[in-house]
This record gives C-alpha cells, structure tokens and sequence, in this order.
C-alpha cells in the first residue's frame, strides 16, 4: 500500500502554500481512481468542484462540492472520480502542530464526514487566508484550527447525547425552500418553540439564524470558488431574496464581499 509523504497529493497542485507545521494545497484531481493509500501526516479534504467517491476501511462517501473529511495519518482509503472536472483543497498537518497546541490526535481516530455549517465556516476562512498569503496568515490559520478542532471535539462530546429531534432538525434544514421560521419548525418537531429556541445552540454550536445563514453562505462560498457562474445565479442557487440580501449577509460571515472573494480565488 502506498504512503504518501507530506505535501503529496494524487493530481495537479495549483497552489502550494507553506506555514509553520501546515501545508496547504489547491489540487484538481486527474486520476479516475486512486488505489488503497494512506497518508504521512493528518490532513482535511474540501472539495471545491466536481464529484468523488471514496471508501475507507469502515465507511463509504458520495462527496460533492461542499464535502469536508478529516482524515489521520494511519486512515487508508482509495477513491473513485466521475468524469468531469474536480478540485480540492487540502490542509495537512504535522506532529508538531497537535504537540505545540495539545491536541490529541487519538481523540479523531481514523476518517470523519463534517457536515457542520459552523466547522466548514471554519474551513472557508482557511481558505481566505490561504489565498491572501500575507504577513498575519499564519497566526490567523493556526488559530482557526484550533477553534475547528475544538468544534470537532465538542460536537463529538455531544454526538451520542442527542435528542431524536436533533437529527431530525439537521435533515430539516438541509432542505430548500421551506419555512425556516421557529413556529414551523418546531411543529414539525413536535417540540415547543421555546425550547427548540433555548436547546438548538447546545446541540448546534450557533443561534438557529445564524445556523440558517451559515448553511446559504457556506454553499455560496464554494459556488464562488468554482469560477463557473454568475453572482445572480449564485444568489439564486442560495436561496437569497436579492443580491443586495447575499451580499450583506456574505459580509457579516466572511468580512469581505463576494465580488472581492472572488478575484482572490
């Protein structure tokens, strides 16, 4: 089985960038399939455009753009590529980095699917930085992963605790076009507005408005990145009333507007 040494990726590196313990790539994948491998250093996927299947030794993924894993060191895999055009964004890192911060590389154990709106908020300011490259990037990055992996952490804490209600509020609002308000949620739920209100931030790690604009932001980020359409059409995809709406709520998540998100990318 192959190892993969650190900064080694299958496809084409489109960018390279290299800070303290932390290497980050921007990869189209080339290969239509990719034997069993594993790699030298832990290492986060996000794939940015087209389609991937990748299966390791317990679990199976269909990844599409927006897909977010970690994987550690000693996780073998291989993957599988559909035709067509795919990207992905990689941040590895070393043993260094979890010793200088304390971070035990036992507590994420093999391969894990983030689907968290708040932990890929996370990523897509990594990626900000990454793309800016500039004097303060690196603290920036570093601080970013260790709040990412304290949320990995946490919601792991609370993974097996969850009421019913909250796995079915997670499907719920990855769904588009309904009716996001509190009264219709939680008659859905069977649950009292007030209490969907007081327990979502224990269960989510955010407000339910702010879990809602992460979810649109997030998905508009990674339609920006891609370069293939329009701001209009992104704007529709997202399920913002106008651009006025995407733009000022883009804003208040990522401190830049879209527009100027996208000549860095």
């Amino acid at each position: 089985m192959d190892q993969l040494k650190k900064g080694e990726f299958y496809g084409t590196n489109y960018q390279k960038s290299l800070f303290d313990n932390i290497i980050i790539t921007d990869t189209e994948y080339t290969h239509s399939k990719v034997d069993w491998h594993y790699h030298e250093n832990p290492y986060f996927t996000y794939l940015l455009q087209g389609k991937l299947f990748e299966s390791n030794k317990k679990e199976s993924y269909y990844l599409e753009p927006g897909s977010l894993l970690f994987h550690n060191w000693q996780d073998a895999h291989y993957n599988i590529k559909p035709p067509g055009f795919a990207r992905g964004f990689h941040i590895e890192l070393n043993e260094n980095w979890f010793s200088n911060y304390d971070i035990q590389l036992t507590d994420f154990e093999g391969s894990i699917n983030l689907k968290s709106p708040v932990t890929k908020n996370l990523m897509n300011k990594v990626f900000i930085e990454s793309k800016m490259n500039d004097s303060y990037s690196n603290l920036s990055i570093e601080s970013l992963m260790i709040e990412l992996f304290s949320t990995i952490k946490e919601n792991k804490k609370i993974s097996d605790k969850k009421p019913d209600w909250v796995n079915k509020l997670q499907e719920l609002l990855l769904e588009e076009q309904i009716d996001y308000s509190l009264n219709n949620l939680s008659s859905f739920l069977g649950i009292h507005p007030i209490h969907l209100s007081r327990e979502f931030n224990r269960y989510f790690g955010t407000s339910l408005g702010n879990y809602i604009r992460l979810l649109k932001v997030n998905k508009a980020f990674y339609l920006i990145a891609s370069n293939t359409i329009s701001m209009t059409e992104i704007c529709y995809q997202c399920g913002f009333y106008d651009q006025s709406h995407f733009i000022s709520s883009f804003k208040k998540v990522y401190n830049t507007t879209p527009s100027k998100l996208f000549r860095k990318t």
